[in-house]
């Protein structure tokens, strides 16, 4: 009879054991990275779907009051530089509280700030709360000539330095690309709980940006993508080391080029779809930062498009 008995047990046992493996929610072990990713590409958050219809140039002297009227604008300036002048009917809002300031908004929401690269953090950060949103090209810089001195500064000389010349910047193959596992992070909730949560804490952080002679002299120190078409890179060169991933997607497994152990410097030709790039990415899981100015700030006097010029017309502005 016992034997009977323990014959009986041992399948038994072996059957609940079996079940309690299989039947495991798939959920309880998916990381807050595959969580986040899945529901962004469910929801049409995938990053070419952020940087599509995201920036918008200074309008002509005669559409200006058009143009403002189309727009709730949010200025993200220092408070001092904005009541010493600002865009007509926009309010001042630091990037970290820029959701509270959207949520009285009823228009299409224009993103305003020195130079169009710290709004791009911001639009990032709207479009994914569901807002549409545009960052104001070039920022108060291309609004009045009297505002430009932060491009004015950093086109073409960084710290005295530029990539004409400098060891750094190469007309060699870009580096070929490599897959990485994903960034690590945890978050509690479904796809829609992380992405605000991840979405607040990037804004808090503020914007993540490098100068240029910093990855320059310290290309060992960064995972570079030049966000370049390959003919652009073809024709001017790029910095060495730089991988070239552009589409980057989720859906399209380029994420998988990115290294989550690696700070990741992103560089275009203005530092405000970088800044696009890297908002969205710290949002995700990964450590990155924005090249400060572009190719503006290494490459100008070459440059054949895609430079910054002061403004030769003021738009108005209010005190």
């Amino acid at each position: 009879m016992k034997k009977l008995l323990a014959m009986l047990i041992i399948p038994l046992f072996i059957a609940v054991s079996c079940k309690t493996v299989e039947d495991t929610p798939d959920d309880a072990t998916t990381s807050s990275y595959k969580t986040l990713t899945t529901y962004m590409v469910d929801n049409d958050m995938d990053l070419p779907k952020i940087i599509t219809e995201w920036i918008v140039a200074p309008p002509a002297l005669a559409d200006v009051q058009t143009f403002i009227d189309g727009y709730d604008i949010i200025d993200i300036r220092g408070s001092q530089d904005f009541t010493v002048s600002h865009i007509d009917g926009a309010v001042n809002s630091p990037l970290a509280d820029i959701l509270t300031a959207a949520a009285n908004t009823t228009k299409p929401i224009l993103v305003v700030c020195y130079t169009g690269q710290t709004a791009s953090h911001a639009v990032v950060a709207l479009k994914l709360s569901g807002y549409q949103a545009k960052v104001l090209k070039w920022g108060m810089s291309g609004w009045r000539a009297d505002l430009a001195a932060p491009w004015q500064a950093n086109s073409g000389l960084v710290n005295g330095v530029t990539a004409i010349g400098h060891t750094s910047w190469v007309t060699t193959a870009t580096a070929p690309v490599t897959t990485f596992s994903d960034p690590d992070f945890t978050v509690s909730g479904d796809g829609a709980a992380i992405l605000k949560v991840r979405v607040q804490e990037m804004l808090t952080n503020g914007f993540k940006g490098v100068v240029n002679v910093d990855v320059l002299n310290g290309t060992a120190n960064y995972q570079i993508n030049n966000f370049w078409d390959q003919a652009d890179v073809d024709h001017y060169g790029h910095i060495t080391e730089a991988y070239r991933v552009k589409p980057l997607s989720i859906a399209g497994s380029e994420m998988k080029n990115m290294d989550p152990a690696k700070k990741i410097a992103t560089y275009c030709w203005t530092g405000q779809t970088s800044s696009m790039v890297t908002a969205y990415l710290n949002i995700i899981g990964y450590d990155a930062v924005s090249l400060k100015f572009g190719t503006n700030g290494m490459i100008y006097s070459e440059l054949q498009s895609h430079q910054f010029v002061t403004t030769l017309v003021d738009l108005p502005v209010v005190q």
